[in-house]
């Protein structure tokens, strides 16, 4: 199994380090952290990024108006997972699975690139992104055009075997239980996390579960931008709280051999496609 690290969208937005922690000028930079795995068999996606049809100019309009311009998206061809994939070598149809850690605009635009997928999901996740005309925040975070033409979709519930001490769902129709879903409510009510196991140990794909990877340190702090937009679009306090404390004892836990990351955090991007020799 190999494992790339992908950028699948920018976010610029006005406040540098405010939000990202390191920018030296007045935009800062955040990713969207996807995973390209391949398997003995066919190519996995955990999570997509923006796809094509939210960077071309000429096509429909998907995305809401509010998040991008705030954010700042940065729209290119060249970072959709689907020209990723190509740049590899490989062609779109090797991407046999992708699954999901949410619905949510920046995670999910590109499952319409890859038609012949399967696509797993929470249950919870797909009944919430179904009532998306349910709310200001909820009708700009999930977009139904960008998965209306999914026509294989695997729907779990919440729950499962134990890893680590969390709930998880192992079997995934189609994969090896070196592949994991793992509950991680909060962000959204039907957030995942998914586990892979590798040579050197598990790696924790914790979606939007945090957002800086300082927020896993034994003294956690976030840029404020990123707090502030955690808050604003998290959906289930408590349980994000509570998740976030479990993430944290397991990141400190150096005996369990788990690496955890956040989708939106470049340095844990940098690092780790730096360990992995990824593109």
């Amino acid at each position: 199994m190999r494992i790339h690290h992908l950028n699948c969208g920018s976010h610029c937005p006005l406040g540098g380090a405010l939000f990202d922690g390191a920018s030296r000028g007045i935009f800062a930079h955040i990713c969207t952290h996807c995973l390209l795995i391949e398997t003995a068999d066919s190519l996995v996606l955990v999570d997509t990024g923006y796809g094509l049809q939210d960077v071309r100019p000429t096509a429909g309009r998907r995305l809401a108006f509010t998040w991008p311009l705030l954010l700042n998206t940065q729209l290119r061809e060249g970072d959709t997972a689907i020209r990723q994939v190509e740049a590899l070598g490989y062609s779109p149809r090797d991407v046999r699975h992708i699954v999901l850690t949410h619905l949510d605009f920046d995670h999910a635009g590109g499952i319409a690139d890859f038609p012949e997928a399967r696509v797993h999901v929470f249950a919870s996740e797909k009944a919430a992104a179904e009532r998306a005309r349910r709310g200001f925040i909820t009708r700009q975070r999930y977009r139904p055009a960008m998965w209306d033409c999914v026509r294989d979709w695997r729907i779990y519930a919440a729950g499962g075997d134990d890893w680590f001490g969390f709930e998880a769902v192992r079997r995934l129709d189609g994969l090896s239980e070196d592949i994991v879903m793992v509950p991680l409510r909060g962000h959204t009510l039907g957030h995942a996390g998914v586990a892979i196991r590798t040579a050197g140990g598990w790696l924790l794909d914790a979606g939007d579960s945090f957002m800086s990877h300082g927020e896993l340190d034994v003294r956690p702090h976030c840029p404020v931008g990123l707090r502030a937009y955690q808050a604003i679009m998290t959906s289930d306090r408590q349980a994000r709280r509570a998740n976030l404390e479990r993430l944290r004892a397991l990141h400190q836990d150096t005996s369990a051999g788990v690496t955890i990351f956040a989708a939106h955090d470049d340095i844990s991007l940098a690092a780790l496609r730096g360990a992995a020799g990824s593109q």
